[in-house]
């Protein structure tokens, strides 16, 4: 455990929260098609179908171009998101469900970055350069230090979700510590960010049906889990067969040099990536299947 988590109390009294669709005047999937060089469609619709031909080809030859620099080959582009949503949020029961991967048949897999303790810049310019999606579950003892670290990668596209504030294991708290932990995240990620979160990730993937009610109460509508997690050159896989599925979420850390055995973030992503497309899978945003 990190000694920032270690070091955190816990914070924030029970606030109540709404949730809200977008974040000013573009939506999430507007920036990501922005990010990519690709121009939106009028109805916010990110297949960049919209724009011409020789746009979309002088995009993807920068992207390339991106990958080879990194040292890597590129990806392929992911398919347009379903038109419906393949998992149901809020059950009937109110509670929401958990979640490891997404029903489909498309090779893609959904890449989730947790905690916020690493502020590489470079990572930044990485992301930015290889218009790779990804989801960041981010905890507040973590990023309160830069806050506006997380806006940069927000900009780009990507999601930003709830972990909690101080890093807990939820298990061990009674229901309303774990109320005060979700739903005072929700709040400050809000008030930072612009959008309240709608998804959770406990720490350590660890819940009960306290976290749930949680959740729930706090505006949330899944709890999110994951099949692979990335270490430093290598993935664990929870799989028995060693390797991705169609609809994996996988998990990996905002951590640096001192935490990866010198290694950076921005070569751990590049590992990550490699087993990706070595395995014949692209990567598609979380946010556009839940």
């Amino acid at each position: 455990m990190n000694r920032w988590i270690r070091g955190a109390a816990l914070v924030c009294a029970l606030l109540a929260t709404g949730v809200t669709t977008g974040c000013g005047t573009e939506s999430r999937a507007d920036a990501r098609e922005d990010a990519r060089g690709v121009a939106p469609s009028p109805s916010g619709a990110s297949s960049g179908s919209s724009a011409a031909p020789h746009d979309r080809r002088d995009a993807r030859a920068a992207v390339e171009a991106a990958y080879r620099k990194w040292g890597l080959k590129p990806l392929a582009a992911p398919p347009a998101p379903p038109a419906v949503k393949p998992v149901r949020l809020r059950a009937d029961d109110g509670l929401v469900p958990v979640i490891s991967e997404i029903p489909t048949r498309e090779k893609i897999v959904f890449l989730t970055f947790d905690d916020g303790a690493e502020k590489d810049p470079e990572f930044v310019t990485m992301m930015r350069e290889l218009k790779v999606p990804f989801t960041m579950f981010l905890t507040d003892a973590a990023i309160r230090s830069d806050y506006g670290y997380f806006k940069k990668l927000q900009a780009l596209g990507n999601g930003v979700q709830n972990h909690t504030l101080t890093h807990p294991d939820l298990r061990t708290l009674g229901a309303s510590a774990q109320k005060q932990e979700i739903c005072g995240q929700q709040t400050r990620l809000k008030d930072e960010y612009g959008t309240a979160p709608r998804l959770l990730r406990p720490p350590y993937g660890n819940w009960n049906e306290d976290t749930r009610a949680a959740a729930a109460s706090c505006g949330l509508e899944a709890i999110v889990l994951w099949r692979e997690s990335m270490q430093i050159k290598n993935m664990q896989y929870q799989s028995p067969s060693g390797k991705l599925h169609p609809g994996d979420i996988i998990l990996a850390h905002f951590r640096g040099p001192s935490e990866l055995k010198g290694t950076t973030i921005t070569e751990m992503t590049a590992n990550l990536l490699r087993h990706i497309q070595e395995q014949g899978f692209t990567v598609a945003a979380l946010e556009d299947y839940l």
